[in-house]
């Protein structure tokens, strides 16, 4: 099967993205494995999708469907275990439901499902593959031939040097006490919690008590969010056409760079939501 390069949905307005309006894709081929996508937004600034496995599934990588990007990247886990393995070096990482992995540009990556349930995956890349840090890019690095799942240098040396080891890792596991928290606004006390804040791509959860609201933000860059839970508002107020909307849990959201926005919990219970913004959380 040649290679086939995801849909890349886009949008020049504030718009509501519905789960069941979702782009739809099937990537790769029979040996690096298929994975079910849902992209919700591919702009020029940023690639946001859910992908997924069956419990016991994985995706590897192939000659035409290659692993090893140009984007920094964040992997949340919707639902299910999450095996994330660098196969150049080794390494395998696994993250439970509400943990995300980060990685950087040039990391082989494959992927597991290790528990009974399917596998969610939402996951942000930035810069996106409209600026052909995907497939075209994949195909500009060594083919990686050999796949390992183990580091043969940690024997002899763990735990006593677990921290060395560490340090040597090219992805990250983030579960809540990793993150780097903040209250924002003076009065309203929204929580934020940031996976990641690089150069590239900046990733963080967001959580509205109801009767809480967002401050009024402007990013500069392009803005896609993920409802978890509970029922939020977002308010476009100098948006043309529609400014007010009402988001549910698998909806998304594409906020265009320099776009004036806020969110509203105009409900009873808390409502928690994913953003990624790239290339810059602040306007220049």
């Amino acid at each position: 099967m040649s290679y086939r390069p995801s849909p890349r949905p886009t949008f020049d307005r504030p718009t509501h993205i519905r789960f069941d309006q979702v782009t739809r894709h099937l990537w790769g081929d029979e040996k690096s494995g298929q994975v079910d996508d849902w992209i919700y937004v591919s702009s020029d600034k940023i690639h946001q999708l859910v992908f997924g496995l069956p419990s016991g599934g994985a995706f590897r990588h192939s000659e035409e469907y290659r692993t090893v990007f140009g984007a920094d990247e964040v992997l949340y886990v919707l639902q299910g275990t999450f095996g994330c393995a660098n196969p150049e070096t080794g390494e395998v990482h696994v993250a439970q439901a509400g943990e995300a992995v980060f990685f950087r540009k040039d990391t082989w990556h494959h992927g597991f499902s290790l528990g009974t349930e399917p596998l969610r995956v939402l996951e942000f890349y930035a810069p996106p593959p409209a600026k052909g840090t995907s497939g075209a890019y994949a195909r500009t690095r060594p083919y990686l031939t050999d796949s390992r799942y183990e580091r043969p240098e940690v024997f002899g040396r763990f735990p006593m040097e677990a921290a060395a080891l560490r340090r040597a890792e090219t992805m990250t596991v983030l579960r809540d006490a990793d993150l780097h928290w903040r209250l924002q606004g003076k009065t309203q006390g929204a929580l934020v919690g940031l996976y990641a804040a690089t150069d590239q791509l900046t990733v963080g959860r967001m959580r509205l008590l109801p009767g809480q609201k967002s401050d009024l933000e402007i990013h500069g860059g392009d803005e896609g969010l993920y409802v978890l839970s509970g029922e939020l508002n977002l308010l476009a107020p100098e948006a043309e056409g529609q400014r007010w909307f009402e988001l549910h849990p698998k909806d998304g959201f594409f906020v265009p760079e320099g776009t004036a926005h806020q969110y509203h919990n105009m409900g009873s219970e808390p409502a928690e939501f994913l953003f990624g913004i790239a290339p810059q959380y602040k306007q220049a």
